[in-house]
């Protein structure tokens, strides 16, 4: 697949990873958003954004337990259990949060077992 923002052609593989990470950007998320039928919202960019900074720290995708660890004691007013946080994630992203994740924050196809 092939993207244009700010007038460059961004390609992806079949399943939508960006070929190039240094070609990410919010536009480009947004417009992959749009074309699986995403709607961003704040919980959204939360957990991209995240996943992007994770990944510039550690050079590995996090996963859903890190993820889930971390931000969920962030949300401790709204989320008292790891497990209800883990259930908000599953609403944003339904069939595979890492999965969909890693792909609209522009990093590496999470492994299996993530």
């Amino acid at each position: 697949m092939k993207f244009e923002v700010h007038e460059k052609l961004i390609e992806t593989n079949e399943q939508g990873f960006i070929n190039d990470p240094e070609d990410w950007s919010v536009e480009f998320t947004s417009k992959l958003a749009e074309h699986e039928n995403i709607d961003l919202h704040v919980d959204h960019w939360e957990l991209i954004l995240y996943f992007r900074e994770y990944y510039l720290e550690n050079l590995v995708n996090p996963t859903m337990h890190q993820l889930v660890l971390n931000l969920g004691k962030k949300k401790d007013k709204q989320f008292h259990e790891t497990k209800e946080y883990e259930r908000h994630i599953y609403k944003l992203f339904p069939t595979d949060p890492i999965h969909e994740l890693c792909k609209l924050a522009g990093l590496p196809m999470p492994q299996p077992d993530t």
